[in-house]
């Protein structure tokens, strides 16, 4: 299993563009990938989830991959999040 955390930067926070961006990133894969903010964790494959998390600028998120192309998946989502959300 991969895990990071990240810090969301962007003055927007996780909004619908960015948060579209990612769902899609994360469905290019077939690994379980979760996101996690405030003690709540759902699946980033799912729009409804994400923007459910209402993570503002500031707001911390670990994103968890599962599975046999984890690492590239990873790897994916972190540039995706470090291109348009935060660091």
């Amino acid at each position: 299993m991969e895990q990071k955390t990240f810090t969301i930067t962007a003055e927007t926070g996780l909004h619908a563009r960015p948060a579209t961006q990612l769902v899609n990133k994360a469905g290019q894969f077939s690994s379980e990938i979760n996101i996690e903010s405030r003690g709540k964790s759902v699946n980033l494959k799912s729009i409804m989830g994400v923007m459910s998390l209402g993570v503002g600028k500031g707001g911390e998120v670990i994103i968890t991959a599962d599975g046999n192309d984890e690492k590239e998946a990873m790897e994916a989502i972190t540039n995706q999040i470090q291109e348009e959300l935060g660091e």
